[in-house]
């Protein structure tokens, strides 16, 4: 039986479920917004998520590349639309981030550092599941660059999480509990399946599994961020395994909340470019059996701390 104990909780059972206004910020404190003059900027969200609009990303000027990074860090994920750039024109924006990831799991396009998606009836999504891109790495990417080739007649969108919210808005207990605590993360679980004996002990010895902290600081903003996902976490080595899971399945719910998230409906030649420190993101495969093809580029980061 549900009880109504305040204006913004619910008690069911043993748990005390919260509602109402989070007290969120899109900024780190004592960052404020300042206007976008090189181009326009439509938000998504009062806290994640910005159109970008009257940029051409075939020939950015090093000013609007500039905003462009601001932007980013203000709003952890932008977006572009009617932008028919070619691989070569995606690569090279990504490439004003920093050094390009090849990923030693996924299928090149035509051009190096570039990874292509094609899904469809043969090739059903699989990405729809909560995470943060190549996390099983010691130093996963800054961010990523994604654009839409071919789309489903519906459906197919991507949805992206703020994980400084996120982080913010769990109780001071679990806050002060993850602060300093580092998890496992492994590709094992994911990527492993389906690969021959062979395949994956050659992986496992390239990469085993890599230790973060559970409580990301930005290098960039310094917000402390959430950094544990779904896909890639599998345990926290220095809690009782039960407690342990326990905690990650309240974090792992704690990035499903609606309220710290924006969604895009992707159209042929709309790019996507989000913030991999400050961000998960989840691909919706409700578009099966139909085509969807995209292709991304990432950029190489730093370590967690």
């Amino acid at each position: 039986m549900a009880t109504l104990t305040s204006s913004r909780t619910v008690q069911i059972g043993n748990h005390t479920i919260e509602f109402g206004p989070r007290g969120m910020r899109r900024n780190p404190e004592g960052v404020e917004s300042r206007p976008y003059e090189r181009f326009t900027l439509t938000p998504v969200t009062p806290f994640i998520g910005a159109e970008i609009s009257d940029i051409d990303l075939r020939d950015p000027s090093e000013e609007q590349i500039e905003d462009v990074r601001r932007a980013l860090l203000e709003w952890k994920v932008v977006f572009f639309r009617d932008q028919p750039i070619s691989s070569l024109n995606h690569r090279d924006f990504a490439a004003h981030w920093g050094e390009l990831e090849v990923h030693p799991l996924l299928p090149q396009g035509e051009v190096p550092a570039v990874v292509r998606f094609e899904r469809g009836e043969d090739s059903p999504g699989t990405e729809n599941i909560w995470h943060v891109d190549v996390t099983w790495t010691k130093t996963p990417p800054l961010g990523s660059v994604l654009r839409a080739i071919d789309v489903p007649p519906a459906g197919g969108d991507t949805l992206w999480a703020d994980m400084g919210n996120a982080f913010d808005c769990l109780p001071d207990e679990i806050k002060d509990l993850i602060d300093g605590k580092d998890a496992i993360h492994d590709f094992v679980p994911s990527f492993g399946r389906g690969m021959s004996p062979e395949k994956l002990e050659q992986m496992k010895e390239q990469y085993p599994p890599v230790l973060h902290p559970m409580v990301r600081k930005h290098p960039e903003t310094g917000r402390k961020t959430l950094f544990v996902n779904s896909l890639f976490t599998t345990h926290i080595p220095d809690m009782d395994p039960v407690e342990g899971n326990d905690l990650l399945n309240l974090l792992f719910a704690q990035v499903k909340v609606p309220d710290f998230q924006c969604r895009f409906k992707w159209a042929p030649n709309s790019i996507a470019f989000w913030d991999n420190r400050a961000t998960q993101h989840y691909a919706a495969s409700d578009y099966f059996p139909h085509r969807r093809v995209m292709e991304r580029v990432a950029i190489l980061g730093d370590r967690p701390f």
